[in-house]
């Protein structure tokens, strides 16, 4: 099949299809008819000779050879969005853009308070919203453009993305002051006696900590499980259990919880913060003025 024999908007749709999986929901998006939808993905199967999508009770389920186009046609199609727009002006003072980021409730704790205060300062219109979900969700949200942004631990994010590394931090052992352990240093015999709160959080890299400590073979007195960082100051303050967290949400919890953040006593990798971003928005200029910012804030520990 000759590119010059195909409707590039047909593209658009079979993208939007790969994202939404439902005719219904890429009409919505894209402003046609369902009619209009159908039309066009019968018209794809034409020039591919293949069904692309099948109907299933869980929406269009896509064929190996659209799992195939899937990347490149995304990749092709934000290259064109963004010789579009390259030259489109960005002003943060004036602007009244609502962004997405995608992050966890760590980031939330961590990065929000310091970037709500830069955009008080440069963009006062500017607003933000946060989005948190699995990795492939997640995934799906970027490739669509419904999530501008992504920090944090994900390694789920590789192909089609582009990132820049902020900082790394290491792991540490936080407790409430006044704990057993809160007198100093202590080795893995005083951590493996301990009660201990266990953070799973679905959809980020921070399972890393209990695949080390389950290959190193230190076993902990786990009394509390959790899926979510938020709730592990007001825990933490209230009983005599430890917790293993990034040493950058110690920071920001200990003082207003009364903790104490010491040393881990298990030898844990450290960990690299990113920035990530889909190749759809690589050079909108809104993107590259809140990337600009995050890393001002945030890149190389500055913060």
């Amino acid at each position: 099949m000759d590119l010059q024999d195909m409707d590039l908007n047909l593209l658009v749709v079979f993208h939007q299809l790969m994202v939404e999986r439902r005719v219904s929901a890429v009409a919505d998006t894209l402003g046609l008819s369902q009619p209009a939808v159908s039309n066009a993905l019968a018209r794809l199967r034409r020039s591919f000779g293949d069904e692309l999508f099948l109907r299933t009770p869980r929406g269009m389920e896509p064929t190996p050879l659209a799992e195939q186009l899937a990347e490149p046609v995304a990749a092709a199609l934000a290259l064109l969005q963004g010789a579009v727009t390259q030259r489109t002006e960005f002003d943060p003072a004036r602007s009244t853009r609502a962004f997405s980021l995608g992050m966890s409730d760590i980031g939330e704790i961590y990065f929000l308070p310091a970037l709500m205060g830069a955009l008080a300062r440069r963009a006062p219109g500017v607003t933000l919203t946060t989005a948190r979900g699995a990795a492939q969700p997640l995934k799906a949200e970027m490739e669509a453009g419904a999530v501008d942004l992504a920090l944090g631990l994900l390694p789920q994010l590789q192909a089609g993305f582009f990132q820049r590394r902020l900082f790394t931090q290491r792991y540490v052992c936080l407790m409430r002051q006044g704990h057993p352990l809160a007198r100093g240093r202590f080795g893995l015999r005083e951590f493996r006696a301990a009660q201990h709160l266990a953070v799973v959080s679905p959809g980020t890299g921070h399972g890393i900590v209990e695949e080390v400590l389950a290959r190193s073979g230190i076993e902990r007195q786990v009394r509390l499980t959790v899926p979510h960082f938020v709730a592990v100051g007001h825990i933490l303050h209230g009983t005599d259990l430890v917790a293993t967290v990034p040493h950058r949400l110690a920071q920001r919890v200990t003082e207003p919880f009364g903790l104490v953040a010491l040393p881990h006593p298990a030898n844990l990798p450290e960990i690299a913060i990113h920035m990530l971003w889909h190749a759809r928005v690589h050079r909108d200029p809104a993107n590259q003025w809140l990337r600009g910012l995050v890393a001002e804030c945030f890149a190389d520990g500055r913060a």
